[in-house]
């Protein structure tokens, strides 16, 4: 058996997986006070309930926002940062861009290191590798003293153009660790070796950041997993999509950044490539967020730009910039816990704060008392009351309905249930927008692309929200509701290397490009081998960051085997027609940054859900649900999702039930069920 855990920002979700399919699933409410607690009970209660033996997992993989929430919470250690001389304000220097230009009053995030935390180190090294001036080692170890002496847990270290020649970074890490043993201590030139120094320093700073929390984190995480009888050591997701071992999340935990994303994503691929479809919208609306992602040739996109903590979500440049691979996707924040208000304009509006887990939304009964997307649905008919969680937990529809009354509908004038379908419709709207503009900007067509619905709340709205893009049908897999965690489990081990060798194509010395090609494989084996894969089975894929010369920014382009330095420019021409619909300039070409992705091989997974019926009659029989273009609530037939069988078809208004999820199938829509068990909705 291999097992699936995500934690999400409301439920932690598991998935039991074999050859023959998904043999369990399970949700409990996440604990964020200590949140490895969730994992152990959701992983001892499942396997308790489905009967199954821990000793037979051999394989737990893992995925956390973890990083992400200590990142924008600022729950890491007390940081410095020591940087070249005269360079020790990059990090609030930024890039000096404004990300909205007439704004007298913008906002840009804290930086992670305070001015005082910020040293400037007597060294200099020139951009090809020679020594300017030698590292004033007396003031390193002076320094890492009274650093240690003061509190501080953490130290960053971004020494200019050290992507280069590490040497000064390297000395002064060992300085440190002389004179401070107990200082994690990280070097941008392990963590993110590339150009760019403001993204250097701000990476490698919010790494060393979050490591001691997330050391502390993970090691917890293996001492529960095992007391729970489970053998094997975890594995931890990746934000771009593979897998690494416990002691390599550790060590870069920003790697594991977007983690529990990537899994939903990875899902998406999985069964769309099962059912021959290669391009999609990957759409994951849980509790506290919604995130969408392109999936295009049957892979997710991988970008190395990425934010934290933006003060604007949808506005580039607001965030903290973090340059490791994540899964391209965009998060908004609309999740069943978002809170619904009328805001000064008088205006409906909902989330982007949440209720969460603690207290949660009202009719969780738990001390909620502000209106949720949740709380619109129950009043709506959508979510059964009595089979919330396969009827664990019991749903308060008056107090949701009280809530909204009194917090939407009276100031608005309109009854309580078209507040709560205004509240339902409203983040429908949100979704498909954000969708809409990140489908675009990526070169796709949102009203030909299938719309794969999953996540607690996603099959929920997924026809609301493929109505609103115009998608041509969604997909609403088996085990929706704890789909990322599913999707660990499609994901093979990986790890990426990034090295900075910035030369004009014709001018390169291919036998030194070759060189570092093979330390970055060899490296990539060394880990993978490490992590108990046969050194047979590793592959490495080869990438080049290109541009034309005089532009800001590079593309990423597939570098081919064999005499690959002949093809290069024009496999860069031709990646640059496709991403921009038309020739580049007729200037040089030159190469910024190369990579090597070192993988394992894909487990073979099963994704059907075992156990599905063969015979018998679904229906669990009707209850009123709310539609408004049939007239408001009407009797809506009720489908058991366990036992609908291949071939068979429903017509809306319906509403299809399992443990974790809930699918709405509007007035209009049909839906077929495949050999999968996926439910495919035709608007």
């Amino acid at each position: 058996m291999r097992i699936g855990v995500d934690i999400g920002g409301t439920f932690t979700d598991l998935c039991v997986l074999d050859e023959t399919g998904v043999l369990a699933v399970g949700k409990v409410l996440t604990t964020h006070d200590e949140p490895a607690r969730a994992v152990e009970e959701v992983l001892a209660g499942t396997l308790r309930e489905a009967g199954l033996n821990a000793g037979q997992v051999a394989q737990l993989v893992h995925g956390t926002t973890l990083v992400t929430n200590a990142l924008i919470e600022r729950t890491g250690a007390r940081t410095a940062l020591l940087a070249t001389a005269g360079f020790r304000d990059v990090l609030e220097m930024r890039r000096e861009h404004r990300y909205e230009l007439y704004d007298l009053l913008i906002e840009l995030p804290t930086p992670l290191v305070p001015r005082h935390l910020r040293f400037d180190v007597p060294e200099r090294m020139l951009a090809d590798g020679t020594v300017e001036t030698s590292l004033d080692e007396r003031y390193v170890a002076e320094l890492g003293r009274e650093l240690a002496g003061r509190g501080i847990g953490a130290v960053a270290i971004c020494f200019l153009h050290s992507f280069t020649n590490p040497a000064h970074e390297r000395r002064a890490a060992e300085l440190l660790r002389e004179v401070a043993p107990e200082l994690k201590v990280a070097l941008s030139s392990e963590v993110v070796p590339e150009i760019r120094e403001f993204e250097r320093a701000s990476t490698t700073v919010a790494n060393v950041y979050v490591q001691e929390l997330t050391e502390r984190y993970l090691r917890d995480l293996e001492a529960r997993v095992h007391r729970a009888g489970v053998g094997p050591a975890p594995h931890i997701m990746l934000s771009n999509g593979g897998i690494a071992t416990v002691d390599t999340a550790a060590r870069y935990p920003i790697r594991i950044l977007e983690s529990g994303p990537a899994g939903g994503a990875l899902a998406a691929s999985a069964f769309g490539a099962a059912a021959a479809e290669t391009d999609l919208l990957a759409f994951d609306m849980g509790g506290t967020t919604a995130k969408l992602c392109t999936i295009s040739g049957g892979a997710p996109l991988v970008t190395h730009e990425f934010e934290v903590d933006r003060k604007y979500r949808l506005l580039p440049g607001s965030g903290l910039p973090v340059r490791v691979p994540v899964t391209d996707m965009i998060e908004i924040g609309v999740g069943g816990g978002s809170i619904a208000r009328i805001d000064s304009l008088g205006l409906l509006t909902v989330g982007p704060d949440s209720a969460g887990s603690e207290p949660g939304p009202v009719c969780y009964g738990r001390g909620g008392s502000e209106p949720t997307v949740t709380d619109a649905d129950l009043v709506l008919g959508y979510l059964d009351p009595g089979y919330f969680l396969g009827g664990a937990m019991k749903l308060d529809v008056a107090g949701a309905r009280d809530t909204i009354r009194r917090r939407i509908a009276e100031p608005l004038g309109v009854s309580v249930a078209q507040a709560a379908y205004g509240i339902h419709a409203h983040v429908n709207e949100d979704m498909a927008n954000a969708a809409r503009v990140h489908a675009v900007e990526r070169g796709k067509d949102p009203g030909v692309l299938p719309l794969f619905t999953f996540g607690g709340a996603g099959p929920v709205h997924g026809a609301g929200v493929a109505r609103a893009l115009g998608s041509p049908r969604v997909v609403a897999p088996p085990a929706a509701g704890v789909m990322s965690a599913l999707g660990f489990l499609t994901a093979p081990l990986a790890f990426d290397f990034v090295r900075s060798s910035r030369a004009a194509v014709h001018e390169l010395a291919w036998e030194q490009v070759d060189a570092l090609f093979a330390e970055m494989e060899r490296e990539g084996a060394e880990l993978l081998e490490k992590s108990g894969v046969d050194s047979a089975e590793i592959t490495h894929r080869r990438i080049a960051e290109m541009r034309y010369s005089g532009q800001g920014y590079e593309i990423r382009v597939p570098v081919r085997p064999g005499r690959w330095g002949e093809r290069l420019i024009e496999d860069f021409r031709e990646t640059y027609r496709k991403l921009y619909q038309r020739a580049g300039p007729d200037v040089s070409v030159e190469v910024l940054n190369w990579r090597v992705v070192s993988s394992g091989p894909p487990p073979d997974v099963t994704l059907k859900l075992r156990g599905a019926a063969t015979s018998g009659d679904a229906g669990k029989g009707a209850r009123q649900a709310y539609f408004p273009d049939a007239g408001g609530f009407v009797d809506t037939e009720v489908y058991d999702r366990y036992r609908l069988r291949p071939g068979d078809r429903i017509e809306g208004p319906a509403i299809v039930e399992e443990r974790e999820s809930t699918l709405v199938l509007p007035p209009g829509a049909a839906c077929e069920v495949r050999e999968d068990a996926s439910l495919v909705v035709t608007p």
